[in-house]
């Protein structure tokens, strides 16, 4: 409302002859006009800070792009708005506290990502909030226009069949691998120095010492040390089981006890409660292991491998059984495309692999098991032992309906959604007042949106 009001006093200095000369400095201008409601180049600029702050490269073409996306949002927010379509302030928390984490890895800490968007990140929050809740109702509405669109065989074979010969997608070496993992599990005596470490930290706090200060310093959560532990706002399936148990038990203010999840020792601090949300900050000592306790897990592996490798135990009962890695003990121990989570597809490009993980099944063939070997956690940066199975291989080929139906019907499925929506906005656009500045006029992107018949009065079409 202020930039808003900001720019209504500029208009009406400038239309009663009041403004000189010396008064023009352009602090912000509508950057473009959809029915009632107007973009201002200080949200797009907004937009293009946090696409920096995330390590790209300068490109001023990338507004282009920024603005088209406001312009969408805008007309799926204006529809939205007549299908009663909204969204929670949590749902909005949530994602800023998201989008800040991220922000805030990438640029190497909070300081530095201050400095960077030279305000604090709490500003940067509430400046952010207003675009962010219109894209999450956007995106719902986008949601609800496709909502209804699927996808028969029939309908993909047509798919297949338009595409010419020479513009058949060409797939590499696609390969279905499976995992089983054991991590080492540290005894009582083993874990007590990282409790010890934890319990004194946590003395040292309740004795005076300033909570944000100790995260920074010696907490070992990476994502949330630089922001003196704290987490933002959080549900109950958003963290572990033990957090969320002793962050929903205490009140704002209260420290809790040292308590063990599969990340080490934390201890946390309740901050804010709002209804089934809470914010916390933590201190996490991750648990190191021993010698002991990684000999333990190198004889275990090799026991496991020893069994399915003769036979003894299938591959997919042994990692129900043992494998410590939750994404895929409950899979059969089979890896996901992590590129293509939507299909679910066990089928993973060679070139998609760890470097480990390929030099492990290259010289294998289907059916095979490799030897196990100590890795690392690629998340939670846990050391262990894993080996694993090369179901099958895939050689290069030209995509065929036959071999590839569940690629082609998600590109099929992807192109009728397409449609769907590119019909609604142009019927959409050719009943909506739509208006650009000219500086966007050399943006390729943005010539549909522009129809030869508009008028350049703005002022007759901004509603009140």
């Amino acid at each position: 409302m202020k930039k808003f009001a900001g720019l209504l006093t500029f208009i009406i200095m400038a239309c009663t002859g009041s403004l000189k000369a010396q008064d023009v400095q352009v602090i912000d201008k509508v950057a473009a006009v959809v029915g009632g409601n107007i973009i201002l180049q200080s949200d797009i600029e907004m937009q293009y800070a946090q696409y920096l702050s995330e390590g790209n490269r300068a490109d001023p073409d990338v507004k282009c792009m920024i603005l088209e996306q406001l312009l969408t949002n805008k007309l799926l927010t204006q529809q939205a708005a007549i299908d009663s379509i909204e969204v929670s302030e949590d749902e909005v928390d949530d994602n800023i506290n998201n989008r800040l984490r991220y922000m805030t890895r990438q640029a190497g800490g909070q300081e530095q990502l201050e400095k960077f968007l030279n305000r604090s990140l709490l500003q940067y929050k509430e400046e952010m909030r207003p675009a962010v809740k219109e894209q999450l109702i956007a995106q719902k509405m986008q949601a609800k226009i496709t909502e209804k669109t699927g996808i028969t065989p029939l309908e993909v074979k047509r798919y297949f069949e338009k595409i010419p010969a020479d513009s058949l997608p060409n797939y590499n070496t696609e390969v279905e691998v499976g995992e089983i993992v054991v991590f080492p599990k540290l005894t009582k005596e083993e874990k007590q120095p990282f409790y010890d470490r934890a319990e004194s930290l946590r003395m040292g706090i309740k004795a005076g010492d300033d909570f944000g200060t100790m995260a920074r310093l010696y907490s070992q959560d990476p994502g949330s040390a630089s922001s003196g532990g704290d987490l933002g706002f959080f549900d109950r399936s958003s963290m572990v089981k033990e957090f969320t148990s002793v962050a929903f038990r205490l009140k704002p203010g209260e420290i809790s006890k040292v308590f063990e999840s599969e990340f080490g020792f934390h201890f946390l601090q309740v901050l804010e409660r709002r209804g089934e949300q809470v914010r916390a900050r933590h201190i996490l000592i991750g648990l190191k292991p021993s010698e002991q306790s990684l000999e333990r897990a190198k004889k275990q592996i090799d026991s496991i491998y020893t069994q399915v490798k003769e036979n003894k135990m299938p591959f997919s009962t042994a990692a129900a059984l043992y494998s410590g890695d939750e994404m895929t003990k409950y899979n059969g121990g089979m890896m996901l495309n992590a590129m293509n989570q939507q299909t679910r597809t066990t089928y993973i490009p060679v070139d998609q692999l760890d470097a480990a993980d390929f030099s492990a099944i290259d010289t294998l063939k289907a059916g095979e098991y490799s030897r196990p070997f100590a890795f690392s956690d690629p998340q939670t940066k846990k050391e262990g032992y894993r080996f694993l199975y090369l179901k099958s291989r895939t050689e290069p080929h030209k995509a065929s309906l036959e071999q590839d139906y569940a690629k082609i019907k998600e590109l099929a499925e992807e192109d009728k959604l397409n449609r769907v929506v590119s019909e609604w906005f142009e019927e959409r656009r050719k009943t909506t007042y739509i208006r650009i500045d000219d500086e966007f006029n050399t943006c390729a992107e943005l010539k549909s949106w522009v129809r030869d018949s508009e008028v350049d009065n703005v002022q007759a079409n901004i509603k009140e």
